[in-house]
């Protein structure tokens, strides 16, 4: 995956607009699914929570249903960029402690998946706002760029593959 410039603004506004809808679907859908459920088959005690249950599990799929048929749709491009860039940080960030190790024995595949892992989280904190860590960040980045430059290794983003992860 490489890393794209989105709109912020455009971003926030959509990502607000799907969280807002699933919520309101995840409410409306569990509550009227197990009244539905609930009047044709009441229970004699008055537990419904079977009922309940059922009715939030079958809202969640049906979401996660619609979910999957509309991430393409052009309004949805900032928002699934967001999240399967957070789904390559997380990958990235399972190995991190090796790919240090490796970093410092020169080995440039790491570097250049740290440096992947800098840049990614840079731009995901900033669209969501989260600068009280920028400052490590740069001080991680400068690290980093301190090994590149005594091994003599060029840190560019669009060499990084995710294929070499499997090394680590």
């Amino acid at each position: 995956m490489q890393l794209q410039e989105i709109n912020k603004s455009r971003y926030r506004k959509h990502l607000n607009w799907v969280i807002g809808a699933c919520i309101t679907a995840l409410t409306v859908g569990s509550l009227g699914i197990a009244q539905v459920l609930i009047l044709f088959f009441p229970d004699s005690d008055g537990s419904h929570f079977h009922w309940n249950l059922l009715g939030v599990v079958v809202t969640c799929i049906i979401i996660a249903t619609i979910l999957r048929r509309i991430k393409l749709h052009p309004f949805m491009v900032e928002v699934v960029y967001v999240w399967e860039l957070k789904q390559t940080l997380n990958r990235i960030t399972r190995k991190m402690p090796k790919l240090k190790k490796a970093a410092q024995q020169g080995n440039v595949n790491a570097m250049l998946a740290i440096h992947y892992s800098y840049a990614g989280s840079r731009q995901l904190w900033t669209l969501d706002d989260n600068t009280i860590t920028m400052e490590d960040l740069a001080i991680w980045q400068a690290e980093l760029d301190a090994l590149a430059a005594q091994y003599q290794v060029t840190l560019d983003l669009s060499k990084y593959r995710e294929e070499m992860l499997k090394a680590f």
